[in-house]
């Protein structure tokens, strides 16, 4: 159930490999959808969620309902989620949605909005919670019970797996041995996907990043919508020069109670605004990217 670690990687040597339209560079967006499913007391935690809100550390005593934080993510699904469904359907964008089961049967407004698009999904646990809190036996449940759960309120699949933050050491065996999942975003170690062995089954895995991510707003990396366009920008910038001769993926991590506020969402459009100009690039779901590399990259020596 370990997970030996890989310092190598595809080093000097990636793949000689394009996307479709020969592009070098792959750009996914990727929505978390989280809200309602992360922890409170409603739900038996015994605490509210303190992660990824307005304020770092929560103000009211353990055990009791925060409900300002929990005031903070229901923004993230009365408003936020629907700021950035109407600008990426408006962008005929395509977009990746991480989404925790729960979130999606307490939102089915939500859910139906997203069955209503050609968005492809990639659970991200049943609910919001650390899986390497949890026993092989409940992951696995849970594993299970997310791919099921948002079979029924989407009406397709997730295609593949994200965990909160990190797995457990059991999570990819687990994933692997559901078999319903195509691959896992259990990883920040790579701009490229690869392949993995997991108990003698090739595994596909396509890295995320915590780095092109607006989570970077409430670390306090970046404060104002213009330093995160400017990252964003410079990121791609550095990552389309590079895939003229290398392969590149570019993963831009977004979160409804996070970019959903005007005031950073101008940050995401001047950044989707700049990359658009460009036409030798792919924009494009993950999917499409598990797709694409099983065909032109099948496993064979894993990395």
């Amino acid at each position: 159930m370990n997970r030996a670690r890989d310092l190598v990687g595809y080093g000097a040597n990636p793949p000689d490999v394009r996307w479709p339209g020969g592009a070098g560079l792959a750009v996914n967006f990727v929505l978390n959808v989280e809200e309602g499913s992360e922890y409170s007391i409603g739900d038996g935690d015994g605490r509210s969620e303190s992660a990824l809100s307005e304020v770092r550390a929560s103000r009211i005593p353990p055990g009791d309902r925060d409900l300002a934080a929990e005031s903070m993510y229901e923004y993230g699904s009365r408003v936020g989620f629907w700021r950035i469904h109407d600008l990426f359907r408006g962008r005929n964008l395509p977009l990746t949605i991480f989404a925790s089961a729960l979130a999606l049967e307490r939102t089915p407004q939500t859910a139906e909005a997203i069955a209503a698009t050609d968005w492809d999904i990639c659970a991200h646990g049943y609910r919001w919670i650390e899986h390497y809190h949890l026993t092989p036996e409940v992951e696995a449940e849970h594993i299970a019970r997310a791919h099921d759960s948002i079979l029924r309120t989407i009406g397709r699949a997730p295609q593949g797996w994200y965990s909160r933050y990190s797995a457990s050491t059991a999570t990819r065996g687990l994933v692997v041995a559901h078999g319903g999942y195509g691959y896992d975003s259990d990883a920040y170690n790579d701009d490229l996907p690869y392949w993995t062995e997991v108990n003698g089954t090739s595994h596909l895995v396509l890295p995320y990043t915590m780095v092109i991510n607006d989570a970077k707003f409430l670390s306090g990396d970046v404060f104002s919508a213009r330093e995160f366009s400017e990252f964003l920008i410079d990121s791609f910038d550095v990552l389309r020069a590079e895939a003229v001769q290398k392969p590149r993926m570019m993963s831009i991590g977004l979160h409804s109670r996070i970019i959903g506020h005007p005031g950073r969402l101008a940050g995401l459009v001047r950044a989707i605004d700049h990359i658009n100009q460009y036409d030798d690039i792919w924009i494009c779901g993950r999917d499409q990217i598990a797709a694409h590399w099983r065909e032109v990259s099948p496993p064979g020596q894993c990395t």
